[in-house]
């Protein structure tokens, strides 16, 4: 089974972000939307992601996009920052998924998914800003991290979870006393996301205390979001609804609206 040795090993093993990812992030920041565009120009695999990403359905261009000066143009300074951070999250996906049911397409369609209906959330919830609208990028790592984990023992990781019916996050931390959402932590710290965002996704799991108020609230609504999203079909054909524990008490006086948001999100889009 999964031992503190391995997650050490997993978190060595992950690649620095790379030079030219850097760059294109520092012009970003500073937000010279011109200079980072001929930066990520340099990268051919970045710029491939970035065509790529924009143009999935989600995003609603009508016309493909092919040319890096005009997807940062029309992303603007935050989402072309949270696209960047999702790039980074792209070196960690496995070329073969053990645990999950998933293809590369499904994964990336879920990291469009999440994040275009994340930022919509934050217009709604008038927190939209760099560090917030980026902090959903750390979300699908999570999923990453857990099949890199627990891919090779799938055999006693479903004989445990049929026994125990307990979700991956805490198999994880019974076994080691360590959560997926930790592990992201980590991978945020070697790639120098800003620590707010690390923050937002951990509370996400719905089990830190002493939030402050405005990281409650973003902790609960990408709690939400991400069942939301894990509970379409394919997703659960993929078996990623066992991924971590619903906790409804968390969640529950926000429900109602959140479902307004999103129902009003998918019927626009």
């Amino acid at each position: 089974m999964v031992t503190k040795d391995e997650i050490e090993r997993y978190i060595q093993n992950i690649p620095p972000a790379p030079t030219i990812v850097k760059q294109t992030l520092d012009y970003v920041r500073l937000g010279d939307l011109t200079k980072a565009a001929k930066c990520a120009e340099e990268d051919p695999a970045l710029k491939l992601y970035l065509k790529t990403l924009v143009n999935r359905p989600v995003y609603g261009f009508r016309n493909e996009v092919s040319d890096v000066s005009q997807i940062f143009g029309i992303l603007g300074v935050s989402t072309a920052q949270q696209i960047l951070y999702n790039y980074l999250m792209s070196v960690l996906v496995p070329k073969q998924w053990e645990l999950f049911h998933l293809t590369h397409q499904e994964f990336y369609d879920l990291q469009a998914a999440l994040s275009a209906k994340w930022t919509k959330i934050l217009t709604h919830l008038s927190l939209l800003n760099r560090e917030s609208e980026s902090a959903i990028t750390l979300l699908p790592a999570s999923i990453i991290v857990c099949d890199a984990l627990f891919g090779a023992h799938k055999s006693e990781v479903e004989q445990l979870k049929s026994v125990k019916a307990l979700d991956y996050n805490t198999i994880l931390y019974r076994l080691c006393r360590s959560t997926l959402f930790d592990i992201c932590t980590q991978i945020a710290l070697k790639w120098e996301i800003p620590p707010l965002i690390s923050r937002i996704v951990h509370a996400a799991s719905g089990n830190d205390q002493d939030l402050k108020p405005t990281e409650k609230v973003l902790a609960q609504w990408m709690h939400l979001l991400l069942f939301f999203e894990l509970s379409q079909g394919t997703y659960v054909s993929a078996g990623l609804n066992e991924f971590i524990e619903f906790k409804i008490e968390f969640v529950q006086d926000i429900y109602e609206t959140f479902m307004q948001v999103v129902e009003y999100d998918e019927s626009n889009g």
